[in-house]
């Protein structure tokens, strides 16, 4: 059994308890005696040299950690201070690959031809190995309009490159800031929830409405015995 946690959207200098909220939830992942950790994106809210070194200091834990950049993110800042842009994690019972679908200056997201070259040679050096693929981005609506609008464009370069590697067992996002769980490429895809703030919808008109900032940080728990993936969702009750 392979158990890993997926945090996102720690939001670092968002709000004066962005910090302090994803240190919380770090600490108790890596508190679980995990296999891994992945934090799929926007580690820094403005991009700023700072607010990198403080993220940077949160994410030094005991357990195994990689990380992508989200829309917030500014990756040459991100690659000096965290580190590449597109990370890998082999295990000897899985692979955790981490894309950057992040695009300067715009809040959508896309999956640059060098990075899809970078994850498709991944993807091939262990193809008896099972894989999980996570990247900022959702590359399906959600039902959330204002998210759907800056989720991934052209996905399917994505679904293309996962047809030709059957061994990927499922896509992983963030950028929602809300837990969901859909499928893509014939592939589940999990959203992790968020750790700064957590979005909330309508159910009545399917509009976003702001995100709230007093509901408690959370992060997804994934599962996986080989052949089947259990995700959990907890928050991380704040003291």
């Amino acid at each position: 059994m392979v158990a890993f946690a997926q945090i996102s959207d720690i939001h670092i200098g968002g709000t004066p308890v962005s910090a302090d909220r994803a240190a919380a939830v770090l600490r108790h992942v890596d508190s679980l005696g995990l296999d891994a950790i992945l934090v799929t994106g926007d580690i820094a809210d403005h991009a700023l040299p700072e607010e990198y070194d403080t993220a940077a200091a949160l994410m030094r834990v005991a357990t195994p950690l990689i990380v992508c950049p989200g829309n917030h993110d500014s990756v040459p800042e991100f690659d000096k201070r965290i580190g590449p842009a597109n990370q890998v994690l082999r295990l000897d019972e899985v692979t955790l690959a981490l894309a950057d679908s992040s695009v300067p200056g715009q809040a959508y997201g896309f999956l640059a031809d060098q990075t899809l070259a970078w994850l498709d040679g991944v993807l091939a050096e262990r193809p008896e190995v099972p894989a999980f693929v996570g990247l900022h981005h959702p590359p399906v609506p959600l039902g959330i309009p204002y998210v759907d609008e800056i989720g991934l464009r052209e996905p399917e370069r994505l679904a293309g490159l996962l047809a030709r590697h059957p061994h990927v067992v499922a896509v992983l996002t963030g950028h929602a800031h809300t837990s969901a769980q859909t499928s893509f490429a014939g592939l589940p895809l999990v959203v992790a929830p968020g750790v700064v703030s957590t979005g909330l919808t309508s159910r009545e008109t399917a509009e976003w409405i702001p995100i709230a900032y007093d509901l408690p940080p959370a992060f997804a728990l994934h599962l996986f015995d080989g052949g089947n993936l259990v995700t959990h969702f907890r928050p991380i009750i704040l003291k």
